[in-house]
C-alpha cells in the first residue's frame, strides 16, 4: 500500500552535498525526507576520497622504507600485505561511517528512505512504496566512473575506483587507462605497494593542471618507475590468459595482470526520470542557475550532477548555498572563482583560481606571477622535500589564482583559497608572521615577492632612505 508524505524538503542522495543540507536544514527547523537507495556518505566515503587517501597512506609508509638513506637509515625492502592495506582502507571507512549513518540522521530528526527516488510530478517523487510531495527537492545523487565503449573491453575484467578498494590480491602488473587525479593518484598507491604500474593517458596526464606544476609531479612519479605514457589512446581490448592486453591506437601494446578504469566521470541521471517533473539536462548532468535551481524552480540540484567541478567540497559549498535559498529565501548564489583542488600524489598539486595561462589570458600585461621554490625553504630543506614550487598570480595587489606543487600543497593552498573568497589583497599574506621553521612560511615568501621590486629594486626609496638617514634624528 503506498504511504504519503508532505515536508519541506526532500534531498534525493545521502552523498556528501545531501547529507550537509539534511543536517543543515533539519537542525533549523525544516521536516527534511532523504532517500538513498544504495550507501550512505555516497562515493566519497565508499569509493573516493576517502578510500583512496587511506590507500595512498599505506604506500606511503613503504616508500618511506626504501628512501631512509639520506637521513642515514639504511633502507629495507617492505614486507607488503596488500590485503591487509585494504583492510587499513575499510577501517578507515568504518569509523567514518557511523558520522554518515542512517541512525544519526534519524537522531537529528530526518526521516531517511532507503529507496531510490524517482519523480512521478513536478512535485511528487516515489521511493519504493512511498510518495513524497515536497516544497522544494535537492538532486544530490553524485556521479559514477565512466567506461568508454573501448572495443573488447567488455571481455576482460576491469576495475574502477568503485571496486578497486575491494580487490584483495595486489596487482603485479596494473596497467591504468586515465592519467587524471584518480588514475594518478592510484598508480603511485599501487607502485609504492609493489606492483609494476602502467599509465596509458590518451592525451596529457595531469591535463587540467598548470604544465609547469604538472611537469613537476610526473617527473616524481617517473622517478619513482611509474610509466606514463601520453598520447596513448586505447583502441582495443583483450584478455591474455588471467591478464589483459591493451593496444593503443598507433599500434603498441601493452601487458598487465589487472585493468583500472579511470578516465572521467558521468551524473547519476537515470532513476530519477527527470523529463516527468521538467528538469532538463544535458551531457554534464543538470544545468543549474546560481542559486543551484534546475530549470523547475521548485527543484535544486547540487555537486557532481550539477555539472560543475566535482569535488566533495563543492558539494557541501553549494549544500550552504541551498540551505540560504530554500531555507531562508536570501539571495545566495555559487562560484568557483575560490574554490580550490588538490591531487593526493606525492607531491601534491594544488590550484585555487585561475592558472597562469587563465590569468595571462584574462588580464595580460596586468598580470604579476610571483614565484618561490620549496628548496628555498628551511623546513623543507631538513626534511629533504625540496621537489616544490608556488605560484601566485596578482592583478594589481589582489591575488586571482594560485598552484602549488609539492609537499602539503592542499594544506598550503588554503590561504590563497582564504585571501581569494575574501577578496583580500597580497599585503594580507605578507604581512602574517608564519613560525619558524614551517611549510606555510613558503606562502608567506611568495607573497613578498610582490615587495621585492617594489622596495628593494627602487632607486627613489633608496634616496629617499639616504636622506632620512643623514638628516633624520
Amino acid at each position: 500500500m503506498t504511504q504519503r508524505i508532505e515536508t519541506d524538503l526532500c534531498i534525493i542522495g545521502a552523498g556528501s552535498g545531501g547529507l550537509s543540507v539534511a543536517a543543515g536544514a533539519v537542525q533549523m527547523g525544516a521536516d527534511v525526507v532523504l532517500l538513498e537507495g544504495h550507501k550512505m556518505g555516497g562515493d566519497c566515503l565508499n569509493y573516493g576520497c576517502v578510500p583512496s587517501k587511506a590507500l595512498l597512506a599505506a604506500g606511503k609508509h613503504a616508500h618511506a622504507m626504501t628512501t631512509g638513506a639520506r637521513f642515514g637509515i639504511t633502507p629495507v625492502t617492505p614486507q607488503v600485505d596488500y590485503a591487509a592495506a585494504k583492510d587499513h582502507v575499510a577501517q578507515v571507512i568504518a569509523g567514518i561511517e557511523p558520522h554518515d549513518s542512517v541512525e544519526r540522521f534519524e537522531q537529528l530528526g530526518v526521516k531517511v528512505i532507503s529507496e531510490y527516488g524517482s519523480f512521478i510530478s513536478p512535485r511528487e517523487v516515489q521511493a519504493g512504496n512511498t510518495v513524497i510531495r515536497a516544497r522544494r527537492f535537492v538532486i544530490a545523487t553524485g556521479s559514477s566512473p565512466f567506461v568508454p565503449p573501448i572495443p573488447g573491453l567488455e571481455t576482460v575484467r576491469y576495475y574502477t575506483n568503485e571496486d578497486l578498494f575491494e580487490l584483495r590480491e595486489q596487482p603485479a602488473r596494473l596497467i591504468v587507462i586515465g592519467g587524471g587525479p584518480i588514475g594518478m593518484e592510484m598508480a603511485q598507491a599501487h607502485a609504492r605497494l609493489g606492483s609494476k604500474v602502467t599509465v596509458l593517458e590518451g592525451m596529457k596526464a595531469l591535463g587540467k593542471d598548470d604544465p609547469e606544476m604538472a611537469a613537476i609531479a610526473l617527473e616524481r612519479l617517473r622517478a619513482e618507475g611509474i610509466g606514463i605514457v601520453e598520447g596513448a589512446l586505447a583502441s582495443r581490448i583483450s584478455a591474455l590468459g588471467d591478464g589483459v592486453r591493451v593496444e593503443t591506437k598507433d599500434g603498441t601494446v601493452f601487458e598487465g595482470s589487472h585493468l583500472l578504469m579511470a578516465v572521467g566521470r558521468k551524473p547519476n541521471l537515470d532513476r530519477l526520470n527527470l523529463h516527468v517533473a521538467g528538469v532538463e539536462t544535458d551531457r554534464a548532468g543538470i544545468p543549474v542557475d546560481a542559486q543551484m535551481k534546475t530549470s523547475n524552480k521548485r527543484v535544486y540540484a547540487i555537486g557532481d550532477v550539477a555539472g560543475g567541478l566535482q569535488f566533495t567540497h563543492m558539494a557541501g559549498y553549494h549544500a550552504g548555498v541551498i540551505i540560504k535559498s530554500a531555507l531562508f529565501g536570501l539571495p545566495s548564489k555559487a562560484g568557483t572563482a575560490h574554490i580550490p583542488r588538490v591531487t593526493y600524489m606525492d607531491p601534491e598539486i594544488a590550484q585555487v583560481g585561475l592558472t597562469e595561462a587563465q590569468a595571462r589570458e584574462a588580464h595580460g600585461e596586468r598580470l604579476e606571477v610571483l614565484r618561490f621554490d620549496y628548496a628555498e625553504n628551511d623546513r623543507a630543506r631538513a626534511e629533504r622535500i625540496t621537489h616544490g614550487l608556488i605560484k601566485v598570480m596578482v592583478v594589481k595587489g589582489r591575488p586571482v589564482g594560485a598552484s602549488i606543487v609539492g609537499a602539503q600543497a592542499g594544506e598550503l593552498i588554503q590561504i590563497w583559497a582564504l585571501v581569494i573568497a575574501n577578496g583580500l589583497k597580497i599585503g594580507a599574506v605578507a604581512a602574517m608572521v608564519s613560525p619558524y621553521p614551517t611549510l606555510g612560511e613558503i606562502n608567506k615568501r611568495a607573497a613578498g615577492q610582490y615587495y621585492t621590486p617594489r622596495l628593494f629594486e627602487n632607486p627613489m626609496l633608496k634616496r629617499i632612505v639616504r636622506l632620512v638617514q643623514r638628516f633624520g634624528r
